[in-house]
């Protein structure tokens, strides 16, 4: 199971900060988006935003209900620090070895001293000192971009939300051969722990990355609701513009 929420969360999140720095919801460069296939991605943009309000926000909503502040923050740093296998092995695909090594310190840290993850310290160490052991967001997608792979058309795919032709395939391929939750280096390594393999636990780790990042963005979208014109053109444009950034590095740390 991929992470539901991947592209939505990206796209929301950007959409939040353009609504306290920007007066207009149109956010195109010089040519406008590239969006050939506007008729349809409006088609399943609305499924999945029937399927969102009346699947997804209520259990998330409930799930923030009944979870303590600092458990859920625990738990979103354990996935976050599991995405960090993700962002070494993009770094390390785009020569970026500085994010290697930053983002490979930040990974061993986290998971001996911060207990598999669930403690942050490296961005603790972050905060009190010169040492960059900040969030990086590295994904196959921007590794294509990296080597000039165009990103294509864009495109909104069922239940995964705004995505483009390169960074479709980006998302597959971190999906099924990278993230230690879907497939990754556990199944090449661990092989021969059947239990670690085994869908009865990757679906249900998937499915609670996915409620949680949810839960997470329950308070942005409703900003999102009341001040976008359209909702679709807007996710759309921060999504874009927001790839573009990280594709050039100058989004890099979150």
């Amino acid at each position: 199971m991929m992470n539901t929420f991947h592209s939505k969360v990206v796209a929301t999140l950007l959409a939040g900060l353009f609504l306290t720095g920007c007066a207009s919801t149109k956010l195109n460069n010089e040519n406008g988006p590239y969006d050939p296939l506007e008729p349809m991605n409006r088609a399943v943009f609305n499924f999945n935003e029937m399927v969102d309000n009346n699947v997804f926000e209520p259990v998330a909503r409930g799930y923030k209900k009944v979870m303590p502040d600092p458990l859920e923050m625990m738990v979103g740093n354990f996935f976050s620090n599991l995405n960090d296998v993700v962002v070494i092995t993009n770094s390390i695909l785009q020569l970026n070895y500085e994010s290697a090594l930053a983002t490979s310190a930040r990974l061993l840290i986290n998971t001996t001293f911060g207990v598999f993850g669930l403690i942050d310290i490296a961005s603790d160490i972050s905060a009190a000192s010169d040492v960059n052991l900040s969030k990086r967001n590295e994904d196959f997608g921007q590794t294509l971009g990296h080597y000039g792979i165009g990103s294509g058309p864009y495109v909104v795919l069922p239940f995964l939300g705004p995505s483009s032709l390169r960074d479709t395939f980006g998302i597959a391929v971190d999906s099924f051969f990278v993230d230690p939750v879907t497939q990754g280096v556990t199944s090449v390594f661990l092989h021969n722990v059947s239990y670690i393999n085994s869908t009865a636990l990757r679906l249900p780790v998937a499915g609670a990355r996915a409620v949680n990042t949810r839960a997470q963005l329950l308070d942005v979208e409703k900003t999102l609701e009341e001040a976008a014109l359209d909702k679709y053109e807007f996710m759309r444009d921060a999504y874009l513009q927001r790839r573009t950034s990280l594709v050039t590095n100058s989004s890099e740390v979150e």
